[in-house]
């Protein structure tokens, strides 16, 4: 939860991008990220893979205005509309990107590549047809942001009487220090985005840094299998949200956008 989702930077960036906020190359870059590279296979037109500048362009060609996230689990379609083929791809990449104004989807495979210390990651986005229709689930971002607050202060009240890591003040120290290592040099969010998307994606980042802890163990006390389940049973609703408030806020430029039009 704590690291950011390929789909997440592909979406925001891509946003970005088709806003004219910043030139191909930038938006690839960030993309990219630390991975070696990124190609898009199954594109209409294409009989290979792509790279993401031609990938975006296409998808732009094609009639896309924006790009939205999907980050699925078992048992809760998170952002996606089917059909079920393009579903069971997502779910099990656990994320996907839809594009808004063209039927398409990309879903991620990621490969390791090169020898034992010199290895790299590749990543292959599938591009599938995807179905016109309402994201599965996704609130508005003044939604997220105040499911997440109560079930932030719901799960710490839980964890804490449990005696859980991720529940006292070193807990926080240590979240602070895990979202520092991950954030540093990076932007939050692309250009273009509501200060609000960044708060709320920031605080479902927490969130995820606290559920990492909580899960891990640590300096918390829960060993026995009835506390693990009781541990299991504070975190799912509150990972759950976190979910939710993140696709919120990636979504949140092409929600913006829909709202304007009508």
């Amino acid at each position: 939860m704590l690291s950011e989702p390929r789909s997440g930077r592909l979406a925001a960036w891509g946003n970005a991008l088709l806003a004219g906020l910043v030139s191909p190359d930038d938006a690839v870059l960030a993309v990219v990220g630390e991975d070696a590279v990124h190609r898009v296979e199954g594109l209409p037109g294409e009989s290979a893979p792509v790279g993401l500048t031609l990938a975006l362009g296409r998808l732009r060609a094609l009639g896309a205005t924006g790009l939205r996230v999907a980050l699925p689990a078992p048992g809760h379609p998170l952002g996606l509309s089917g059909p079920p083929e393009f579903n069971a791809r997502a779910l099990e990449a656990e994320e996907a990107v839809v594009c808004h104004g063209a039927a398409f989807g990309l879903v991620p495979e990621v490969y390791e590549a090169g020898p034992e210390g010199d290895v790299h990651v590749e990543v292959v986005w599938h591009c599938l047809p995807v179905r016109e229709a309402p994201p599965a689930d996704v609130p508005s971002l003044g939604e997220a942001e105040r499911e997440l607050a109560e079930a932030l202060r719901e799960a710490t009240e839980v964890l804490t009487r449990l005696d859980v890591a991720g529940s006292g003040p070193v807990a926080e120290a240590a979240i602070d220090a895990y979202r520092a290592r991950a954030e540093h040099g990076r932007e939050v969010l692309a250009p273009g985005y509501p200060p609000r998307a960044v708060r709320v994606l920031e605080l479902a980042q927490r969130v995820g840094a606290l559920i990492a802890l909580a899960g891990a163990g640590g300096h918390g006390g829960a060993v026995s299998a009835s506390e693990m389940a009781a541990r299991g049973a504070a975190l799912r609703p509150v990972e759950r949200t976190a979910r939710r408030a993140q696709v919120a806020a990636y979504n949140s430029v092409v929600e913006e956008r829909e709202r304007g039009v009508r």
